[in-house]
């Protein structure tokens, strides 16, 4: 993915607190290229609000007109949940991604997001290509700015493939003689405890062993429970 491809703009935004959670969830999908029409100075709240994005509001660039903050894009695509009758069909944006993260290989393309109470008007919708939607509950369809930027910009990095859920590791398994050390502690503590009779066994360490074979133990498990056993074993001696 070539993040430095796709620029969030926000047009007439009303309330600078808005423009910095927007930043901030730029930032969570890697995307760094802001871009403010006409819109108040941000304050103090842009920036706690920006949190962890505040190099992206930092580096936001400000335009008086929507067209000139697209004119190095050669793709717009307008956000709007408003049916407005316009030639061009509003598409899903998990629908319309894919065609996104494919433009933004060769060029920039422009996230386009309108006032938070009025939205885009019909002359903005008009300087764009296409038109994306955030499907949304018929009853409040009306999501905050900066959360439809969060929606808008997840879809177009999963459709590009840029993250990956974080890994928790490489597993290490439990080896056959951490399994029998284990067994073994098993057996020590239940005989000192008398929950184990060694003159009657029956098949308790034969079910214990079938317990645990039918787990994938990995070596931290294993030293956990041994460290169980240890305590429970202090608290036993006199």
């Amino acid at each position: 993915m070539a993040p430095d491809r796709i620029a969030v703009v926000l047009s007439r935004p009303s309330h600078p607190g808005n423009v910095g959670s927007a930043a901030r969830a730029m930032k969570t999908m890697g995307f760094s290229d802001l871009r403010i029409v006409d819109a108040p100075a941000l304050d103090e709240e842009a920036r706690a609000l920006a949190a962890g994005g505040i190099d992206v509001l930092d580096a936001a660039r400000r335009h008086d007109t929507l067209e000139a903050a697209i004119a190095d894009c050669s793709l717009a695509v307008a956000f709007t949940a408003r049916v407005r009758g316009l030639s061009l069909e509003s598409e899903p944006i998990r629908a319309l991604a894919p065609a996104i993260a494919e433009a933004m290989r060769a060029a920039r393309v422009a996230l386009v997001f309108g006032n938070e109470t009025s939205g885009l008007s019909n002359d903005e919708i008009g300087r764009c290509q296409r038109i994306a939607a955030i499907p949304a509950s018929a009853d409040y369809s009306s999501l905050n700015l900066a959360a439809a930027v969060q929606v808008a910009c997840y879809e177009v990095a999963v459709a590009a493939g840029a993250h990956d859920v974080a890994s928790r590791g490489p597993f290490q398994a439990a080896t056959g003689e951490d399994l029998e050390n284990l067994f073994a502690h098993f057996e020590r503590a239940m005989q000192a405890s008398d929950y184990l009779d060694p003159q009657r066994p029956g098949r308790l360490m034969e079910r214990l062993r079938r317990l645990f074979g039918r787990t994938r133990l990995e070596r931290s498990e294993v030293k956990a429970l041994r460290g169980m056993l240890e305590a429970f074993e202090r608290k036993m001696r006199p």
